[in-house]
């Protein structure tokens, strides 16, 4: 070749490696995210072979990790973060202090100075970002009460990153913490005196309060604004383009003019947009780079890693993984119980939380060069983030599995609120009637002693959103028997103040599928609009009951006929509803119907 070209070989070698790595994990029943670490190791300096650029791959993964936090604020509305203030602050402030006392103290025991014990322990109390939301978002909680909690608690542990980013250069500048932060460093000059570190934390709180502010007062009106504008036009091409240059743009400029993380600034970002209606838009045209660029986030952080520290260290690598698996896990459980919140609320949060990511590594670096981390630390940071990202779905797994046997109650007695369990967010409905028709049980999806509703003859409706509410409210109107599978908080709140038997839970579940008794329903109506989603539903539900009615809605033809193979009755594609409700408008103008006279002639 003329001329290298190391972004092209980094993006290639990136993507192409852990696509077929992670094929072979899903194949294996193990997360896609272990093929792509594995992929990342090998093109890390550290293994034989190709090379790809270490400081490349980290900023593209940094694109991800912008990309995926502006999608979560585009679903996660400041009234649902306030919601959570008081679990997600002080819970996530005294689980950061616990996690960080546990690394200061193993730094302690290796006889590290008192600053790369900090560090280090500050590195072990933060969990990943793109791990927690990619585990929220594939068991459809980020919109449910413990998915905001587990979020919002996210967000907590993201700010104090940012002030501890801009306070342990102060404490490594033995004083002098006028040179810790630009900022500090002009008011220093403008003022002729040297800043303490009270001063430095003071301007701190100030950018980040003043970051705040813009965004709620300028940018929550600014930024809708502008995409409504984009929309206006016509183009898709010049929406899609607007969404990213919102989400990079407000990322970038916060981090540089106010100085918090990239991350928190595409967060806000995506908050405010979230007062509108395009936000869903948005959603959809930034998944495709959001989860390309994710992907490289994993292989980045493969390359950091040094095989040969398992077995350097491996007493120091257990003891790490069990700070971030069982230190962090059984504090963020004693802390959310503590709060009052129910133990399958505990359980996700704790392996939510079990695992550490970017702001780890980001730590790690600072404190390296600083002096203040040894190399050893960085090198133990970065194992024990991979070693918990792999088993980090083992974590979920065994909280899924425990519920069922520590929940002490599963179904409430005759005449309790409904809405106060449809809280935990894991079930509702099982039995229409307890003791009373104005009574609606609740149940535990993930329990083995869930009683399936008693309901027969009836319809089922999988997703009450705009589609499956007109359903339910002319079923409801027509006064025929039905059940409502839904996953999502908001929707289940509005069903039970109708009286509406409603089943919690992702109805791809086979469980889920039986509690609303499958096998005794006439019809099945099938309104969520992913397509990959309603086969599964529709396949299932025809195994079990062969007879059934099935409707589906799709979004293509290559949709409409892949959901008819997997056994729909009946697909409904919008756009095709639409053309024919217009065509039946135009016989009334360009085909009149043919008098009765001339007809029997």
């Amino acid at each position: 070749m003329l001329h290298e070209t190391p972004l092209i070989s980094t993006i290639v070698g990136g993507l192409v490696l852990a696509f077929a790595f992670g094929y072979v994990a899903h194949r294996l029943k193990l997360p896609p995210l272990v093929g792509y670490l594995f992929a990342g190791i090998l093109v890390g300096p550290h293994t034989p072979g190709f090379v790809a650029d270490q400081h490349l791959a980290p900023e593209l993964a940094e694109i991800g990790v912008i990309l995926l936090m502006f999608g979560v604020g585009l679903h996660f509305s400041l009234k649902d973060l306030l919601s959570v203030r008081g679990v997600a602050v002080p819970g996530a402030v005294v689980q950061i202090g616990f996690a960080t006392l546990l690394g200061w103290a193993m730094g302690w025991f290796m006889g590290w100075p008192m600053g790369g014990g900090l560090v280090f322990g500050l590195a072990l109390s933060v969990a990943s970002t793109v791990v927690l939301l990619k585990a929220l978002q594939e068991r459809r909680l980020v919109e449910t009460e413990r998915g905001k909690i587990a979020v919002g608690w996210l967000i907590v542990e993201d700010l104090a990153m940012v002030l501890a980013l801009v306070l342990i250069p102060a404490f490594a500048s033995n004083g002098d913490a006028g040179h810790a932060d630009p900022l500090a460093t002009a008011v220093a000059g403008l003022l002729g005196i040297e800043l303490n570190l009270g001063w430095v934390l003071a301007l701190t709180l100030l950018k980040v309060g003043a970051f705040l502010g813009l965004m709620l007062v300028v940018g929550r009106r600014l930024i809708p604004w502008m995409l409504h504008a984009i929309a206006h036009s016509g183009s898709r091409e010049l929406f899609r383009l607007g969404v990213l240059a919102v989400a990079l743009g407000v990322a970038f400029g916060s981090a540089q003019l106010f100085g918090v993380s990239l991350a928190l600034g595409a967060f806000f970002a995506g908050m405010v947009l979230a007062e509108s209606e395009l936000s869903h838009r948005a959603a959809q045209e930034s998944l495709p780079l959001r989860d390309a660029f994710a992907v490289l986030f994993f292989v980045s952080v493969g390359m950091l890693f040094d095989p040969n520290i398992l077995i350097d260290s491996p007493l120091k690598v257990l003891a790490v993984v069990f700070i971030i698996l069982i230190g962090k896990s059984l504090a963020a459980f004693v802390i959310v119980r503590a709060f009052g919140m129910p133990t399958g609320t505990a359980l996700t949060i704790s392996a939510s939380l079990a695992q550490i990511g970017e702001f780890s590594f980001i730590l790690a670096e600072l404190g390296v060069g600083l002096n203040l981390l040894p190399e050893e630390g960085r090198d133990l940071i970065l194992a024990g983030a991979i070693i918990s990202i792999i088993l980090n779905p083992l974590m979920f797994y065994f909280a899924e599995r425990v519920i069922p046997r520590i929940e002490a109650r599963l179904v409430p007695q005759r005449g309790e609120k409904p809405a106060a369990s449809a809280a935990t967010g894991d079930a509702i409905g099982a039995d229409g009637v307890h003791g009373s028709d104005e009574d609606i049980a609740t149940v535990e999806v993930e329990t083995g002693v869930a009683t399936a509703s008693t309901l027969t003859g009836h319809a089922i409706v999988v997703g009450c959103g705009r589609v499956g509410k007109i359903v339910a409210d002319n079923l409801r109107a027509n006064g025929v028997a039905f059940l409502v599978v839904e996953d999502s908080d908001r929707p289940v709140e509005d069903l039970l103040r109708q009286k509406t038997e409603v089943i919690m839970g992702n109805a791809t579940s086979q469980r889920v599928l039986e509690l609303a008794n499958i096998a005794a329903a006439k019809s099945l109506v099938v309104a969520i609009p992913n397509a990959f989603e309603a086969g599964n539903v529709i396949q299932q539900a025809r195994e079990i009951n062969p007879a059934i009615l099935i409707l589906a809605r799709a979004h293509s033809d290559a949709e409409v006929e892949h959901l008819l193979k997997l056994g729909a009755d009946r697909v409904i594609m919008g756009e095709r509803e639409i053309a024919n409700g217009m065509l039946a408008s135009l016989d009334q103008v360009h085909w009149p119907a043919v008098p009765k006279e001339d007809a029997d002639a």
